[in-house]
């Protein structure tokens, strides 16, 4: 049994500001820790719970947060970008079962430092006229190639929202949020705990799992976070303008959807 472990950093207990998520300072220094010690924490429970083998995809920013030197040597790492399936690259070498840790809420929702994929350039991402967050985009572009999303952890506003998407999936609720940048949290330890047990736990019966699947070609609509990055994404011929920041496209797959988006957060860049 193979097992695929997406980590973000945004939903790990004891992150709670942007600082803790970008590089150049103490505090994120010790914020890849924890996000490196839960990663940790669902490896052990993956191998407990009967995994032959585990990969752990960095997903974060810029893809390498995790420190390798103390991640389980029993796990292998995908880290860096450019890369085409993003937060679920390793799905490709064939997986059983995909876990989510760290986890963060949709953009425009009440969860701490919530957003979709990129907070600067996108404002609502919409998936089949579902609005999506990065778990339920990751989650069906899995479920395309046949992989259950089984496992999550992050916030409660995450855990909320996922649940309705991927209800068979077990949950571990890191921290609660009071609003983007303020809540309460388990302490690491205690996450660590908790993410360990529902890891070992979800593997338990696989006839319980539940694949995430949708129907293709799919519509996807963008609301941009200002007139100004709308104008530069609708240089690619392809996208419609529905209003001053709104636009959709059509995509024949989840996975070119997602590519499309990842390609459109890096458009962005040139703006900032």
């Amino acid at each position: 049994m193979r097992i695929l472990i997406s980590t973000d950093i945004e939903g790990v207990a004891g992150v709670f500001h942007a600082e803790q998520t970008r590089a150049g300072n103490g505090e994120y220094e010790r914020a890849r820790r924890w996000m490196t010690r839960e990663a940790n924490a669902a490896v052990e429970g993956a191998f407990a719970g009967g995994a032959n083998e585990v990969m752990v995809n960095d997903s974060h920013g810029g893809f390498r947060n995790l420190l390798p030197d103390e991640l389980d040597p029993r796990a292998r790492l995908v880290l860096g970008k450019p890369r085409y399936l993003g937060m679920v690259a390793g799905v490709e070498a064939g997986c059983d079962a995909l876990f989510m840790i760290g986890y963060h809420g949709k953009a425009q929702s009440a969860g701490i430092l919530a957003h979709t994929i990129n907070s600067f350039a996108f404002a609502r991402v919409w998936l089949g006229g579902v609005e999506a967050s990065e778990a339920m985009l990751y989650g069906a572009l899995a479920g395309e190639r046949g992989v259950p999303m089984i496992m999550a952890s992050g916030d409660d506003v995450f855990c909320e929202e996922t649940r309705l998407i991927f209800p068979s999936a077990r949950y571990v609720q890191t921290k609660a949020a009071w609003g983007q940048g303020s809540g309460m949290t388990l302490s690491p330890s205690q996450s660590c705990d908790l993410i360990r047990e529902a890891a070992k736990v979800s593997l338990e019966d696989s006839r319980k799992w539940h694949t995430y699947t949708v129907q293709t070609p799919v519509e996807v609509r963008l609301q941009a976070q200002t007139t100004a990055l709308a104008d530069l994404f609708c240089q690619w011929p392809t996208l419609e303008r529905i209003d001053g920041v709104t636009l959709q496209f059509e995509a024949p797959s989840v996975e070119a959807a997602v590519r499309m988006l990842n390609c459109l957060s890096a458009m962005s860049f040139m703006l900032r």
